[in-house]
């Protein structure tokens, strides 16, 4: 059986399919795994060893429409389920099998604060697209696969030794879903350990400010720094990652690293919450809530809409230090 996978972003969403990659590998017999995704993503599938072929696309769907069809698929599951991908799903012509995204029970959630959604993970919502293959939830953890040159050799570049600091998230795509820069100063103010600050290049400002307020040695900034998969092995060496609600928190999972994640506009009830089906991991939830505001949006905003952004604000930063510092 040749099967297409198709989920195009993005980077927590992504992880969260491998689970069902690794059942398919595993629940059917000569599968054949084809993936779909953006050029941009390509980093974290490329040695992903359940998938054959990894396709991906610059710009648009007619760059590999042609390729596509021509590997006549049996069976396509898009666990990304948009107007995109139904495009794709006509031309090939194929059978298919969709994501159920429940956006119209998302959409209740965050405008009318009504919360019909089933209380289920986003990976076994995921499995429900291929159950009709007779494909089932068999606990996989979610898989990030790295290679020799993804390594970073933490002491001689930071002074920190493996499984001896904290990596701390300090990024996510929208502001909504970050704790302001003088809450995470203060937050870091009395953490007992060493702290990497983790984060792409359009978080390195936040970084240095954050290292410029904080006195201690044994706090450095990678932002900026590294690729993807060399921030998740540094993920994968700490002792413990500090998180907002975004793809590094995901990432973290691949590795059983204890997660303390900290929640903004967004609510885990949408499902993206760690994904631990077997370990025993711990990982902690912070979150303001009984907020008549929040959830405000599925995704985020540049800004808060109501203007105090008490989601954030109000955080307990003393409980969320005092969870960093049990990991001690």
């Amino acid at each position: 059986m040749k099967v297409l996978i198709l989920r195009f972003s993005s980077i927590g969403d992504i992880v969260l399919t491998t689970p069902v990659l690794r059942a398919l590998k595993d629940q059917l017999s000569d599968v054949e795994i084809h993936y779909l995704t953006k050029e941009s993503f390509r980093p974290i599938l490329e040695n992903n060893p359940d998938i054959d072929k990894l396709w991906t696309m610059q710009h648009s769907l007619s760059e590999i429409n042609k390729e596509l069809k021509n590997e006549q698929f049996d069976v396509i599951i898009d666990l990304h389920n948009n107007i995109r991908t139904l495009k794709l799903k006509l031309v090939l012509g194929r059978k298919s099998y969709s994501f159920p995204k429940l956006n119209l029970k998302k959409w209740i959630l965050t405008k009318f604060k009504l919360n019909l959604l089933p209380e289920t993970h986003i990976v076994d919502r995921y499995f429900k697209t291929v159950e009709k293959l007779g494909v089932k939830n068999n606990n996989y953890s979610c898989q990030y696969t790295l290679t020799d040159r993804d390594q970073v050799d933490i002491e001689a570049n930071y002074q920190l030794k493996e499984h001896q600091y904290f990596g701390f998230a300090i990024g996510a795509q929208f502001a909504t879903k970050r704790l302001p820069v003088d809450k995470m100063i203060e937050l870091l103010k009395g953490i007992e350990g060493p702290i990497m600050l983790l984060g792409g290049k359009e978080d390195k400002i936040v970084g240095d400010e954050i290292v410029k307020n904080l006195s201690s040695n044994q706090i450095v900034n990678t932002c900026g720094n590294h690729t993807i998969s060399e921030s998740a092995f540094l993920v994968s060496k700490s002792k413990g990652l500090i998180t907002h609600d975004t793809g590094l928190m995901h990432i973290a999972t691949c590795f059983n690293i204890p997660i303390i994640s900290i929640w903004g506009n967004t609510v885990p009830s949408l499902g993206m919450y760690p994904y631990y089906p077997n370990a025993n991991i711990s990982f902690t939830i912070n979150e303001v809530k009984d907020l008549s505001c929040r959830p405000c949006s599925k995704i985020g905003y540049s800004k808060c809409p109501k203007g105090h952004f008490n989601c954030m604000n109000q955080q307990d930063l003393n409980k969320i230090r005092n969870e960093i510092n049990n990991l001690s």
